[in-house]
C-alpha cells in the first residue's frame, strides 16, 4: 500500500489517468466476459471440454457492442504510444531505442506464459499424455495471444504511423476504414483473401484515433496553460467535447443497426459459431462502427471520470491493476484450465448445459473461484510485469540496430501467428509447435540482448 501511495503521489499532472482507467476496465471486461460465457462439458472420451454459450444467447448479442472492448485497448494503446514516443524523443532518444524499451512490458510476461506452458506440456508428454490432448489444453490457454499478434505488429509501426498522422491527421484512419470496407467486400463477394489486410488495417485505424486523442488532450492542456494550439495541431486532434461524444455515439449506433439489421454483418461483435462472417477475425466495418460508438461514450464520460480519478483511492486501484494488467489477460484462461482440472480430479466438476437455470446458478461460484485461482497466478507471475524497468534514452547505432529490432519483433509475431494457425488437436508434445516456440524465443532473446545494451555500438 505504501508503494501505491508513493506512485499515486508522484503521478505528474500531465498524465492521462482516464486512459489508464480504460485499459484496466477493458482487460477486466475481457476476462469476465470469457469466464461468464464459458460452458464446461465433456467429450466422447469423458474428458472436460469447453465452448462459448453465446450461440445459445441470441438476446445477448447486442450487448457485445459494449463488451467487445479490444477497440478500446487499441485506442488507449495509440494514446499511450504517442505519449511515450513523444516523451522519449523529448529526452533525446530515437525511435529505435523507444521500440527496444517498449518491448519489455509486452514480451517478458508473454515469455513467462509460453515457457511455463511448454514446460508443463513436456512433463505431461513424458508421463504418457497424448500429444493431441496436450495441444488442446495449450491451445485453449493461448487463445488470448491472438490479440498480441496484432498489437506486436501495430505498436512497432508507431514511429512511422505517428509521423504520417502528423502530416495527414484524421485522413489516415479514414483511408484505413476505406481499406477495411474493400476487404469486407472481398469477404462478401469474394475472394476472401482480399480481407486479410483487415487484420492490420482495422486495428491500425483505431490505433490512429488514439494518436488523435493524444493530440486533443495535449491541446487542451496547452490551452489551460495559455499556450494555445501548436501549428498543425488543430487538424490532427480528435474533437473531444461532449457534443462530439454524443455525435460519435449516435453515428456509431445508427451505423451498427444498419450494418447488422439491413447489411450482411452479424449482430454479435464476438465469434458465434455458424455465422457467415466474424466481426473480429478480421475486424469488419461493423466492429469499427462499434468502436466509434464506444469512442463517443468514452468522450461523454471523460470529465466526470477525470474528476473521480483525482481521488487517491480510485487512482491507487487503477495503478495496481495496470501494474499487472497484461499478466491478468494472459493467464485468465489458464486459471480456468487449472480450476476445471482440479474439480474434475476431485470428481465435483459441474457440467450444466449452457443457458440453463443450472448454468446461470453456477456463474457466481464459478467467477469467484476463478478469481481466487487467477489471483494466485498473478501473485506468482505478476512481478515479472510489475518490475519491468524502463530505460533512459541513449544514442543508438543506425541501420544495424534497427535491423536487429525488426528481427526481434518479427520473431514473436511469427511464433504467435504459427501457434494461432496450428490446429487445436495437432499432436504437439510441447503444446506449441516447436518452430513457433523457437521463433518466439529467438526474437525475444534478441530484444532482451538489445535492452541490455548489446549491439549498441554497431
Amino acid at each position: 500500500m505504501r508503494r501505491l501511495r508513493q506512485l499515486a503521489e508522484r503521478t505528474p499532472p500531465s498524465r492521462e489517468r482516464y486512459a489508464d482507467l480504460l485499459r484496466a476496465l477493458a482487460i477486466t471486461l475481457v476476462v469476465l466476459g470469457h469466464w461468464i460465457i464459458s460452458v464446461i462439458g465433456r467429450d466422447q472420451a469423458g474428458h472436460p471440454t469447453g465452448h462459448s454459450a453465446l450461440g445459445d444467447l441470441p438476446w445477448a448479442w447486442p450487448l457485445t457492442w459494449g463488451v467487445q472492448v479490444m477497440p478500446v485497448f487499441f485506442l488507449v494503446g495509440g494514446y499511450a504510444n504517442a505519449a511515450a514516443l513523444t516523451s522519449w524523443r523529448a529526452r533525446g532518444g530515437d525511435a529505435t531505442g523507444w521500440l527496444i524499451d517498449r518491448s519489455s512490458r509486452l514480451i517478458r510476461p508473454t515469455t513467462a506464459l509460453l515457457v511455463v506452458l511448454a514446460a508443463g506440456a513436456a512433463v505431461a508428454w513424458l508421463r504418457g499424455v497424448d500429444a493431441a490432448e496436450i495441444r488442446a489444453v495449450v491451445w485453449f490457454a493461448t487463445i488470448p495471444l491472438w490479440f498480441l499478434v496484432a498489437y506486436l505488429v501495430v505498436a512497432p509501426l508507431t514511429p512511422v504511423m505517428y509521423a504520417l498522422h502528423r502530416r495527414a491527421g484524421l485522413v489516415v484512419p479514414l483511408v484505413l476504414v476505406g481499406l477495411v470496407a474493400l476487404g469486407d467486400l472481398g469477404r462478401i463477394l469474394g475472394p476472401d483473401r482480399l480481407a486479410t489486410g483487415n487484420y492490420l488495417f482495422g486495428w491500425l485505424a483505431v490505433h490512429q484515433l488514439g494518436f488523435a486523442w493524444y493530440d486533443a488532450r495535449r491541446a487542451s492542456q496547452a490551452s489551460g496553460r495559455g499556450d494555445g494550439d501548436r501549428p498543425g495541431l488543430r487538424r490532427r486532434r480528435l474533437p473531444s467535447s461532449r457534443h462530439a461524444g454524443a455525435v460519435l455515439l449516435l453515428v456509431g449506433l445508427v451505423a451498427l443497426v444498419l450494418l447488422t439489421r439491413v447489411g450482411p454483418y452479424p449482430v454479435a461483435m464476438l465469434n458465434v459459431p455458424g455465422e457467415r462472417l466474424d466481426n473480429t477475425a478480421p475486424p469488419s466495418l461493423a466492429l469499427l462502427a462499434a468502436a466509434t460508438a464506444q469512442l463517443g461514450l468514452i468522450l461523454l464520460l471523460q470529465n466526470p471520470a477525470r474528476r473521480w480519478l483525482r481521488r487517491r483511492g480510485p487512482w491507487q486501484v487503477v495503478i495496481a491493476v495496470n501494474a499487472v494488467v497484461l499478466t491478468v489477460f494472459l493467464w485468465h484462461l489458464t486459471a480456468a484450465i487449472l480450476l476445471v482440472g482440479l474439480l474434475d480430479a476431485l470428481g465435483v466438476l459441474p457440467t450444466p448445459q449452457g443457458a440453463t437455470a443450472a448454468w446461470w446458478a453456477w456463474r457466481v461460484p464459478w467467477l469467484l473461484t476463478l478469481a481466487v485461482v487467477l489471483a494466485a497466478l498473478v501473485a506468482v507471475f505478476g512481478p515479472i510485469e510489475a518490475r519491468t524497468r524502463r530505460h533512459a534514452p541513449a544514442s543508438t547505432a543506425g541501420p544495424v540496430r534497427t535491423a536487429l529490432v525488426a528481427i526481434g519483433y518479427a520473431g514473436p509475431v511469427a511464433g504467435l501467428l504459427m501457434n494461432s494457425l496450428t490446429g487445436k488437436t495437432a499432436p504437439e508434445p510441447l503444446g506449441l509447435p516447436a518452430p513457433a516456440l523457437v521463433a518466439y524465443l529467438a526474437g525475444a532473446g534478441v530484444l532482451r540482448l538489445l535492452r541490455s545494451g548489446w549491439g549498441s555500438r554497431g
